[in-house]
């Protein structure tokens, strides 16, 4: 049989085990270091908006920091976007809070602003102002940050900008990662750039990545003894992995271009095929890394072929792709928080397919793919 074609699989550069190498051979082998600095200053310097970046163990270790950071506590309201993996919302629970998931605009399969802003004017009514926003970059796409933060701004509400899968996408020119008032960023196996395992916590200031790096060393006061005056997290990055990422950082721009290109191949595609539409900018305020090539299939348009029959033919071909997100407001562990808005993530849910999308991807695999798209839909 055929090799796999993977969804998105880690892509190194060629120079990741040089710097992984001087850590070992410096005895560098803890969670603090030459590399973790580096990698941080790689960070702040290609996010270019006067940012501190703080380097954790996972994305989700971000998020987490991020609500403690804005005084998240047991019995609050933390708005969160509904369509999107489960790590941006498992943080709202850790705090002991209420997650309120917000339906989908259609444009970009991001936060929906105009649901955004009745959740907030209801919660407000019943008592209790949320107290941060979490809004995520859908497969790289950017969400509608104007409009997003201009609702957060006009209720003073803190946004948390879940960055995991859109780092090198822009909105009006501006990174993503950098337009909330707290970053988040993912470097996790399947993501852009990769430290096998990690993520970061993007800074407006020095004070908050120090309070972020407290936090995530255990909360350690500064003491000969060892001395702890608030809970603590064992979130830190180690230098080991942040060489990976050293490395990661050299390739990049190279693995944009490279996924950018997999969603123009797709866009070529689909273009001719009746029934299926591909995510893709609504207009040039916005530029996605395409991290994840995505389309929706309609089966009334396309003689009842629907998404999952296109995902269990191109598993027959060896070739993975996955549907969207179930949203989670329809997971069973989040079943009971509150929801605003339409059935628009659920449609995305129902009918959307994510497709190999990884920037090492061959012509060869380029070809498989076409053959079995064209078997599926013109067969």
């Amino acid at each position: 049989m055929n090799k796999k074609i993977w969804l998105s699989s880690p892509h190194m550069g060629g120079t990741e085990q040089n710097y992984v190498k001087e850590a070992f051979d410096t005895n560098w082998v803890a969670p603090l270091g030459p590399n973790v600095n580096g990698f941080e200053h790689d960070l702040e310097t290609y996010l270019n908006q006067n940012v501190f970046i703080g380097a954790l163990s996972s994305g989700t270790a971000a998020i987490h920091l991020g609500l403690i950071i804005l005084g998240v506590k047991a019995g609050d309201e933390v708005i969160c976007q509904s369509m999107t993996f489960s790590a941006s919302a498992n943080p709202i629970k850790y705090q002991g809070a209420t997650p309120v998931f917000i339906d989908s605009e259609s444009e970009t399969w991001n936060m929906c602003p105009k649901a955004l802003e009745a959740a907030i004017i209801d919660c407000i009514a019943k008592g209790k102002k949320p107290k941060a926003i979490i809004a995520v970059h859908l497969y790289g796409m950017p969400f509608n940050a104007a409009t997003i933060l201009a609702v957060a701004n006009k209720y003073q509400i803190p946004v948390v900008e879940d960055s995991a899968e859109a780092l090198g996408s822009k909105y009006k020119g501006q990174k993503c990662g950098t337009l909330g008032d707290i970053g988040v960023l993912s470097f996790n196996g399947n993501k852009i750039i990769t430290t096998s395992g990690g993520g970061a916590l993007v800074a407006k200031t020095k004070k908050i990545k120090d309070k972020a790096v407290f936090f995530a060393t255990q909360s350690r006061d500064n003491a000969p003894h060892y001395q702890h005056s608030e809970i603590g997290y064992n979130y830190r990055m180690s230098n080991i992995v942040a060489g990976i990422g050293r490395g990661q950082m050299e390739v990049l721009d190279e693995h944009i271009a490279l996924r950018r290109a997999m969603h123009d191949f797709y866009a070529n595609y689909f273009k001719d095929i009746k029934g299926v539409t591909v995510l893709t900018e609504p207009n040039t305020d916005y530029f996605s890394n395409h991290w994840l090539s995505a389309i929706l299939v309609n089966p009334e348009q396309t003689d009842g072929k629907t998404r999952e029959d296109l995902r269990l033919a191109l598993d027959a071909a060896n070739i993975e792709s996955r549907p969207l997100w179930k949203p989670m407001h329809l997971q069973p562990i989040f079943a009971n928080d509150p929801y605003y808005g339409g059935t628009i993530s659920e449609s995305l849910f129902q009918n959307g397919l994510c497709l190999p999308s990884g920037s090492n991807l061959t012509r060869e695999d380029r070809d498989r793919i076409k053959a079995a798209l064209d078997a599926f839909f013109k067969g």
